[in-house]
């Protein structure tokens, strides 16, 4: 509502926001109640800036960060505005229609951050307890890097029946509490005492051995397993420091942190994908098939070459190919698909990648189909894709929670996610290391442990930069 010309210092800027929303205040004192929804947005170009550092200087929850894989958009928020949240159980379609219906309600270009869980259906561990279903942030003030400009924002939103000068002072007491020092020497992991693994080897062998002679058996065509890697700490600690800390800046990766209350935070480092949403135009991808460039002791190029000449991965890259382009056709025209794989090389490992675009028919433009038809992508789930759910909970010996599910933004108009993989979960003085392997017929499950071991080797390292 607000914008100067020239950027200014955080400092400077809180203080133009503040005569901004005291302004509308006074041009508003007749109509305090509301009684229809209604969203202002302040907003004041900054001065180039940090944003992961800015985000752990404030001290207020829930706070979030967004990155894309292409570093040209990020945002991090701080406190709520408005949500689009679920808490209940059941199935996916149903939470996704749920969602959708939220979506539909909201201002047309107005971002909501946060994610949902793997399988609704699922029964969940203790420690996913301050993750709902779903659960979607407006924040109530943001700092955003997009289109080559920084830009700190607050948001009011007024439901019906909502007070004006309440909700105001909610803001104005907010941004009075914005830290603007970004000086985090002092954030630092505790001792690590122990880690463990959930399963451990000899079970994990055993339920590859499971997991495979369902291929034997002809029910199922790829299933990807997952493991659980624990990590304890001697004290409680801030998650951000995986964050401002993450040691391959130029990884083509996304970068998602939801963080609801203190010491608990959700956050993924993933390359994947879900697809990307402008209007009724779809980017989306399959992304299966792994070389670790330490195993084989070589480069991008090694990595690049064995990948494309393994039977074994191009063979799970086009169960993920394939099933993606057939969902496609339920709801998409022009499915654009392309002929060559690629590989997407990031600092520790390499992926087969395929990039596809396609036109969502009209009666199908909205997230939650989208949602419904790609997730669980075989990547992370299975072929075919309800019976590698079911197997997924009979094997796994923990809950998924966020693990390998879609999150990032949306809006009615454009939305994107990704998928939730490489990722942990921060709850006290624990750290839980989520990682997975995708299982075809010929898979070696002893490989498949060591190939878990290196998806998490980003998230290690990190760990003992403290050393």
């Amino acid at each position: 509502m607000s914008k100067g010309i020239e950027p200014l210092t955080i400092e400077k800027a809180v203080s133009c926001l503040l005569s901004a929303i005291n302004l509308y205040r006074k041009e508003r004192t007749s109509t305090n109640q509301s009684h229809q929804a209604r969203l202002v947005t302040f907003s004041q170009q900054v001065q180039p800036t940090d944003i992961p550092q800015w985000l752990a200087s404030q001290t207020i929850y829930p706070r979030l960060f967004w990155m894309n894989r292409e570093q040209d958009y990020s945002v991090a928020g701080i406190g709520i505005a408005d949500t689009i949240a679920f808490e209940g159980s059941g199935n996916n379609s149903e939470s996704f229609r749920k969602f959708g219906l939220s979506v539909a309600g909201k201002k047309p270009d107005t971002r909501y951050f946060g994610g949902f869980r793997f399988n609704n259906s699922e029964t969940q561990d203790a420690v996913w307890e301050k993750f709902s279903s779903f659960s979607f942030v407006l924040p109530l003030v943001q700092l955003a890097f997009e289109n080559k400009t920084y830009t700190l924002s607050c948001n009011l939103w007024l439901a019906p029946g909502d007070h004006l000068h309440a909700k105001i002072s909610e803001i104005t007491d907010m941004l009075d509490r914005i830290v603007v020092s970004t000086d985090h020497s002092a954030i630092k992991l505790p001792e690590l005492r122990n880690i463990s693994y959930n399963p451990d080897e000899k079970s994990w062998i055993e339920q590859c051995q499971k997991a495979i002679q369902t291929f034997e058996n002809d029910e199922m065509d790829k299933i990807m397993l997952a493991r659980q890697t624990v990590l304890e700490f001697s004290d409680s600690f801030s998650p951000l420091y995986f964050l401002l800390n993450y040691p391959y800046p130029q990884n083509a990766i996304y970068r998602f942190y939801f963080e609801p209350a203190e010491n608990h935070a959700f956050f993924s480092f993933s390359p994947e994908r879900l697809y990307r949403r402008e209007g009724n135009m779809l980017l989306t991808e399959a992304l299966a098939g792994t070389c670790s460039k330490e195993s084989i002791n070589g480069d991008d190029n090694n990595a690049s070459e064995t990948l494309l000449n393994s039977e074994k991965d191009i063979r799970e890259h086009n169960f993920v190919r394939e099933m993606i382009y057939n969902e496609l056709l339920k709801i998409c025209s022009d499915i654009d698909m392309d002929d060559k794989v690629q590989v997407l090389q990031l600092h520790r490992l390499a992926h087969l990648y395929t990039r596809c675009t396609a036109t969502l028919k009209p009666e199908f433009e909205h997230d939650n189909d989208v949602l419904s038809l790609l997730h669980p992508t075989p990547a992370v789930g299975g072929v075919p894709k309800a019976p590698a759910m079911e197997h997924i909970m009979e094997l796994e010996p923990f809950s998924r929670g966020w693990y390998a599910a879609p999150v990032g933004w949306v809006s009615r108009d454009a939305s994107e996610f990704c998928v939730a993989i490489r990722s942990a979960l921060i709850n006290g003085r624990f750290a839980y290391l989520y990682s997975g392997a995708g299982l075809v017929k010929g898979s070696d499950p002893f490989s498949e442990w060591e190939e878990v071991e290196q998806k998490i080797g980003d998230i290690l390292a990190i760990t003992r930069q403290e050393a």
